[in-house]
């Protein structure tokens, strides 16, 4: 389970990134005076780093840890990518004047409508900004960030979702070779000048993974993979069995425990996508503290579901510290969080080199042959030593 942004600072190259400093779970908890977690504290969030109002555990009732990214990159498609075995070395191309020219005027001729915006920009401020526009022409409002990203934001009632979904797809088309972007938003809102909402129909067209990853490895040894929120999309689907699309961090954790619920045998992986879309990017501290209070609320009847045999692993794929002038992710290491029956609590799990531990452990968890990236921690967490 992906706490989409809950990154907590100390990446020994994040001023490379120009992220000295950020610090998304540490900050946010100064920012609002405290944060009360007592589910996650008593998991060991705590014993990971300072976090003001979550304490070390004496006895933490997980293994507990800290991932760092080693891909050339901070993103979401990146570190999840990451996580299964595939080190991007390479960082995606980003826009930081907007998108050529030549480009946009192609993207208009196939799509057949024009385009204002082209500018990387906070999605909602732009949106506000051009809403005026939009609503009197029809034109698409696109725009990047300081991620690989092509953005397309639509009025509902201008332009249809699957109208908006259509465009989305010849941007995707397009936006390989030498106009590459990791991933095309669609971005569909509605409201009025200064009543602006962004709906829940958000969909990512993600590049697949160019080599297999360890879902791909999942499903030969003839595991299901089943994909909760975005996970689908940064996968385009590779090496999942299904999917499960959700609305928001609620939705994501109540999928999660019907599924844990019912007859389920295999990987759920799910992202948690509320803490960075409307929290982390919109500079907002206490709607993220807000956020974790809620998550942590679900997490005593996520850990009941567990069968004795089930592991939940709680991680990150990225920061997006709220406290920042940035409104853009942050390159910080992220925790790790393993929790069941058959953990060993209280283990340390140290500081990892790479995320794709994450991908080797489950893989041996399960029997499967591992990714070439990464180092399983499976052993020396498991009470009896050996895998499931």
């Amino acid at each position: 389970m992906v706490l989409d942004s809950a990154g907590v600072g100390n990446a020994p190259d994040a001023a490379d990134y120009g992220d000295e400093g950020s610090n998304t779970l540490g900050n946010l908890a100064r920012a609002v005076g405290g944060l009360a977690l007592p589910n996650l504290q008593a998991l060991g969030l705590g014993n990971l780093h300072e976090i003001e109002g979550v304490p070390p555990a004496a006895t933490p009732r997980a293994a507990f840890g800290r991932l760092t990214e080693r891909a050339a990159g901070k993103d979401t498609m990146i570190g999840h990518w990451e996580m299964m075995g595939l080190i991007r070395r390479e960082p995606f191309r980003t826009y930081p004047d907007g998108f050529p020219g030549e480009l946009i005027d192609e993207f208009e001729r196939r799509t057949g409508h024009a385009v204002i915006g082209n500018r990387p920009a906070s999605g909602t401020v732009i949106i506000e900004e051009l809403m005026g526009e939009h609503l009197r022409t029809g034109a698409l409002i696109v725009y990047t960030s300081a991620d690989s990203v092509f953005q397309i934001a639509a009025h509902k009632e201008v332009v249809p979702l699957e109208e908006l979904y259509r465009c989305c797809r010849i941007a995707r088309e397009m936006l390989t070779g030498r106009w590459e972007v990791a991933r095309v938003i669609a971005r569909p809102f509605v409201g009025e000048p200064g009543h602006l909402r962004r709906t829940h129909e958000r969909r990512d067209y993600g590049l697949p993974p160019p080599e297999p990853t360890a879902l791909d490895l999942l499903q030969e040894a003839g595991v299901h993979t089943i994909a909760i929120g975005d996970v689908a999309d940064v996968f385009s689907m590779r090496g999942l069995d299904d999917a499960v699309r959700t609305g928001s961090n609620a939705g994501g954790a109540e999928a999660i425990i019907r599924l844990l619920r019912g007859d389920v045998s295999g990987l759920v992986f799910a992202n948690l996508n509320d803490f960075d879309s409307k929290y982390g990017h919109r500079n907002d501290p206490e709607g993220y503290a807000r956020a974790l209070v809620e998550f942590d609320g679900y997490l005593p009847e996520m850990l009941d579901a567990l069968d004795e045999d089930g592991l939940l692993m709680i991680t990150a794929d990225h920061g997006t510290d709220p406290t920042t002038p940035s409104t853009d992710h942050s390159r910080e290491q992220v925790p790790l969080l393993v929790a069941g029956a058959a953990v060993r609590s209280g283990l340390e799990l140290g500081t990892r080199e790479t995320y794709a531990d994450v991908g080797a452990t489950v893989c041996e968890l399960f029997g499967a042959e591992r990714p070439a990236a990464g180092t399983s921690f499976a052993a020396e967490l498991l009470r009896d030593g050996g895998g499931q």
